[in-house]
């Protein structure tokens, strides 16, 4: 790794040359912190050389169809608690619809009790007023009776006076 990173010095530009002061610490910052890191690396690679375990073939199967068994359980997993939660909005969704039907139900019910009111009161008008047409009837019926009667009466006085007026002149002639 250092052999890269000494290559990479080979073709840097020298401090100051073509760049101003401010690019120049910026430039030499970024290669101490590109150096830090190949040491890094490196410390890393020597870490993890020395705690590497070998397995042979057998056991390194076994391992990579237990970790593949281990994420598709992951995966069952998530989908068992998305198909749960979708479960459970369609559980909820079902109890909003149930509880809509009711009411919707109980509105009906109670437009067929208040249409059964208005027909009820209706059939009551109805029958009052076929009632009072009856007693119109029979009012209109005992009116042309005693219009009928005051015209027997009213041609019972003319007749009367007619009469008496005949008499009266009768009177007159045997009195003069």
């Amino acid at each position: 790794m250092e052999e890269v990173w000494q290559g990479k010095k080979e073709h840097q530009h020298a401090p100051g040359v073509g760049m101003g002061n401010g690019a120049s610490e910026r430039w030499n910052a970024a290669i101490g912190n590109l150096s830090e890191m190949g040491s890094t690396l490196d410390s890393l690679q020597k870490l993890l050389l020395q705690k590497a375990v070998y397995v042979d073939e057998e056991a390194f199967a076994q391992a990579s169809a237990n970790s593949v068994q281990a994420r598709n359980a992951v995966a069952l997993e998530r989908r068992v608690k998305t198909l749960e939660r979708e479960l459970d909005a369609a559980i909820t969704a079902s109890a909003c619809a149930r509880t809509e039907k009711r009411q919707a139900e109980a509105a009906q019910r109670a437009a067929e009790a208040r249409t059964q009111e208005v027909l009820k009161e209706l059939e009551n008008t109805t029958k009052i007023f076929e009632l009072h047409i009856e007693e119109l009837r029979t009012k209109h019926e005992e009116i042309a009776k005693k219009d009928g009667e005051i015209k027997v009466l009213q041609a019972i006085i003319q007749t009367l006076s007619k009469g008496t007026a005949g008499n009266s002149a009768q009177k007159k002639i045997y009195t003069t």
